[in-house]
């Protein structure tokens, strides 16, 4: 006789088990969902971006805790931040600095950047890791075989950008040319222990004059780096650095930029005797530093900007000059010199969690290629 099977039922410990297990489930789930890898204290679950000019993952919600982190991405200003910026541009238009300042300055930007290199020359190389992820065509063009490469890097300073490039390069037909006007800078980098004149020329050179940099022709550069260089000139100057640039690159090279941004904490920061002419400023050290708005940057780099003669005291130029200067800036209108590749605004919020408070950055990223 077969034998019949009977079914028990769940007992009540089977069913407190099954629902601890879905439980556990539903946890499991929720903390996937609610920790994304940017947002995780974890540094094994941080991912990379892989737009560079996404600018970061860290998105500030409205119920986060600001001081949980040290920065958060694409945050705008508030509306007291604002408030409080534009009282201080008022007070600085109030207080510029004085004509015999300005000519003192602007007549000899060079001298100011050599005291500043004499004074820092032990302290002020910082290795750009960023440089890599930020501008991949380096990825490129320090391949073990990407063949013949020249990368020219204006305002070089103490080399941050070169010798970082350097490190990273497997390509043995490499050349990098690093130029600054400051002479004490030129020759920091000559001294630097990883100076080898095989893959790198360190040489004085003003963007903005006439000449191209040494050992450069026209049309032989495939890469131009402008880190936190072009804020140094003055308007006046612009155009003729941007003709610079255009000159000495290849057909379809490229320039990786970035810059200040117009309210950045840095400018919001200026006292009294600082203002040169708008979003133009003197630093302590004698220096100068323009912050650029995102369209005033589209414009100039894709030659649709006229000469500015704003703020021209101190370098002021001939008829002659300005002739000329206006028929290159009719030219640069026509044909255009630059296509804009990208242009982005990187704003964060940066905080000091011990003390609580609340700094606002603001840099612009460009990639442009030449016409």
């Amino acid at each position: 006789m077969a034998s019949a099977t009977v079914d028990q039922a769940p007992t009540p410990v089977d069913e407190l088990s099954a629902e601890v297990s879905a439980l556990k489930v539903q946890e499991e789930k929720v903390a996937t969902t609610e920790l994304p890898p940017h947002r995780s204290h974890d540094p094994k679950n941080n991912t990379r971006r892989s737009d560079p000019f996404q600018f970061g993952q860290r998105v500030l919600q409205e119920d986060d805790d600001i001081f949980e982190f040290n920065a958060w991405d694409h945050v705008e200003t508030d509306d007291a931040y604002k408030e409080y910026a534009e009282q201080q541009y008022t007070m600085q238009r109030e207080s510029p600095v004085s004509d015999f300042d300005k000519n003192r300055f602007n007549s000899d930007p060079a001298k100011w950047w050599n005291l500043f290199y004499k004074n820092n020359t032990a302290n002020f190389f910082k290795n750009r890791k960023w440089l890599q992820h930020e501008f991949p065509i380096l990825a490129k063009l320090t391949a073990e075989d990407a063949g013949p490469a020249t990368i020219l890097e204006i305002g070089a300073g103490a080399g941050n950008t070169a010798f970082p490039i350097l490190a990273n390069n497997k390509n043995p037909k490499l050349k990098v040319h690093a130029c600054d006007f400051s002479k004490n800078a030129v020759e920091v980098m000559r001294n630097h222990e990883e100076y080898n004149t095989d893959f790198m020329q360190a040489d004085v050179w003003d963007a903005a004059s006439e000449g191209l940099p040494p050992g450069l022709e026209e049309g032989s550069v495939d890469v131009v780096f402008m880190i936190f260089i072009f804020s140094a000139l003055s308007p006046k100057q612009w155009e003729q650095a941007v003709r610079n640039v255009h000159r000495v690159l290849k057909p379809g090279g490229e320039v990786c930029f970035r810059d200040y941004g117009r309210g950045d904490l840095a400018q919001v920061r200026f006292k009294k005797g600082r203002y040169l002419e708008e979003n133009f400023y003197i630093r302590g050290d004698g220096t100068r530093v323009y912050f650029f708005e995102k369209e005033e940057l589209e414009q100039i780099w894709s030659g649709k900007r006229a000469v500015n003669e704003k703020g021209a005291e101190g370098e002021e130029a001939t008829s002659s000059e300005e002739s000329k200067a206006e028929v290159e800036a009719d030219q640069d209108q026509e044909h255009g010199l630059f296509k804009i590749e990208q242009l982005g605004v990187d704003r964060r919020m940066v905080v000091n969690r011990a003390r609580r408070i609340k700094m606002y950055r603001c840099w612009i990223q460009g990639h442009f290629r030449k016409k």
